[in-house]
């Protein structure tokens, strides 16, 4: 997989999720296999560019190349000063949303609203690429709703504006997250254009990636949903792809060695008290499964301070190694 001049080191690639794909989530998805990670994404208004959460965003140190920084907005000016900004702070690609069902950016005329307002999106990509020197990359969905399905029509806009890439969620806004992804719409979309095309939904096995490759003919697939908690999807896809073989489950003891891992990296990435909060959710998708986890995670959730939250996750992973349980999942987990 390439886009513009990076080489990717495979085909997978870590879907951009608002509040799970900050720095410590990336670094480690790639550390586990996937090819690139998109950052979440980082709003176009300007009055922004000086909050801590949006320097936050823009924090690259430490990321292996290529920094991918999507971008949303509605207005062509602002969304290219947007780009011209995170290229600034260190964005080797950027990548602009038009996929985000969120009734917050819907609502102000971004995200997937932008695919009601094609001669928009021809003006905002237009706007982007002309804005910098590194690669623009887009993401949509199929369409606003089923009796508005686009993403042919978009996607041929967007290869004649310079996009050189193309991720696609193969579902409408108005499907959210219900339903099956529209695998013969992104193959549809593929047969119609010549850049690379990324499929995206559903995608929660090794069984499963390889087989969304094939059905769609996709350059790549994006992982989102179930990467959480489980970052070594991506090397057990990599490997299954690789080998047809399955590695085996990972042990309790490596799940434990990297949330502990994945703890202390938010923990300095956001502070005592952010760090606390926002690792909840985290220690929730790795620990679901476990016995004994749902009882855990009402008590976690509770504990004022990283110190407490830290000793409680080992103390939890002990009482499972007394078991010597294993972590299995299962198809029922989303994408």
């Amino acid at each position: 997989m390439r886009i513009g001049p990076y080489q990717l080191k495979n085909n997978l690639i870590v879907a951009p999720m608002a509040g799970v794909t900050d720095r410590p989530f990336r670094i480690l998805c790639k550390k586990m296999g996937a090819g690139m990670a998109v950052s979440e994404m980082v709003a176009s208004n300007s009055l922004l560019y000086g909050s801590e959460k949006t320097r936050r965003r823009a924090n690259h140190e430490g990321e292996v190349d290529p920094i991918s920084v999507q971008i949303v907005g509605a207005d062509p000016k602002m969304l290219a000063q947007a780009a011209r900004f995170n290229v600034d702070n260190g964005a080797q690609i950027i990548d602009i949303n038009m996929g985000c069902p969120a009734k917050k950016i819907c609502n102000v005329m971004a995200g997937s609203a932008l695919l009601q307002n094609e001669p928009l999106v021809k003006t905002l990509l237009e706007a982007v690429v002309g804005a910098v020197d590194v690669p623009v990359t887009l993401k949509i969905r199929t369409g606003w709703d089923k009796a508005h399905r686009n993403a042919i029509s978009i996607a041929k806009i967007a290869e004649s504006c310079g996009i050189q890439a193309l991720a696609i969620h193969g579902r409408t806004r108005a499907c959210a997250y219900t339903g099956h992804a529209e695998y013969d719409t992104i193959a549809a979309v593929k047969a119609e254009v010549r850049i690379p095309i990324i499929a995206n939904g559903d995608i929660t096995t090794p069984e499963k990636a390889k087989f969304v490759l094939e059905h769609t003919g996709a350059d790549a697939v994006m992982i989102g949903r179930a990467a959480q908690g489980r970052p070594w999807l991506f090397r057990e896809i990599a490997h299954f792809m690789a080998t047809g073989e399955h590695l085996p489950s990972p042990a309790v003891t490596e799940i434990r060695d990297v949330l502990v891992a994945h703890l202390r990296d938010l923990y300095e990435f956001y502070g005592e008290y952010s760090g606390t909060r926002i690792a909840r959710k985290h220690i929730s998708w790795y620990t679901r499964g476990l016995p004994g986890s749902a009882h855990f995670r009402h008590l976690m959730n509770q504990l004022p301070s990283t110190e407490a939250q830290m000793a409680a996750v080992c103390e939890f992973f002990d009482l499972q190694l007394e078991r010597g349980e294993r972590l299995h999942y299962g198809e029922e987990l989303a994408a």
